[in-house]
């Protein structure tokens, strides 16, 4: 499935989806999302039963899990948030720490400072809160500050499947402090509303 395929294209290849390739799909789904999905979700995406995408969700999981004869994965489904999503595991967080450890480090853009200002003040905060404090999209930069290890993801809210995000250690090490409450106060940088008032007298 492609960008410009026509819809009686994608049509067709969605009918071609079967009990072979229904895993396939709900892989290639589950690798480019960054929320938890629900077996709904992905059942209307492929036009697919939910029992069946359910078996299909429950044999990847068992499989990743190193279930039988497949080894363990660095990876794993876990279902949060009433969806799933694809995590690192955590017997491998240290791979992960170690790589982004010996990363080259760049200088973050503006963007992602003024993002990590925004979550470093207002945290928890999900990525919706962010985009809307910020007014554009901060997907790709969410990604960039979670690589860096800089920000990490709290708890998944249980309602909405909004995942939370929070500053790390990393981030007090790096800034020379030792707890948020050293943070300088942003009062000072914000409008003098009572000021503005005033002026329009």
């Amino acid at each position: 499935m492609t960008l410009d395929q026509s819809p009686v294209e994608v049509e067709q290849e969605i009918a071609h989806i079967n009990a072979d390739n229904l895993r396939s799909a709900i892989e290639a789904i589950l690798m480019v999302t960054d929320v938890p999905l629900s077996l709904v979700a992905i059942a209307t995406a492929l036009d697919n039963p939910v029992n069946e995408v359910r078996d299909a969700v429950l044999s990847l999981k068992s499989d990743y899990d190193g279930e039988g004869e497949q080894p363990i994965r660095g990876f794993e489904l876990r279902e949060v948030g009433g969806g799933w999503r694809i995590y690192v595991r955590q017997d491998f967080d240290w791979a992960v720490r170690m790589f982004i450890a010996n990363e080259n480090p760049t200088k973050l853009s503006q963007a992602a400072l003024e993002t990590l200002a925004v979550i470093a003040y207002k945290q928890p905060i999900s990525r919706g809160q962010i985009a809307s404090i910020r007014a554009v999209n901060v997907d790709s930069v969410v990604r960039t500050l979670l690589s860096r290890g800089l920000i990490s993801e709290l708890y998944t809210d249980s309602e909405t499947g909004a995942i939370n995000y929070g500053t790390t250690e990393l981030l007090l090490e790096v800034l020379g402090i030792n707890s948020l409450d050293e943070l300088p106060l942003i009062s000072p940088f914000l409008p003098d509303a009572t000021s503005n008032f005033d002026a329009e007298l």
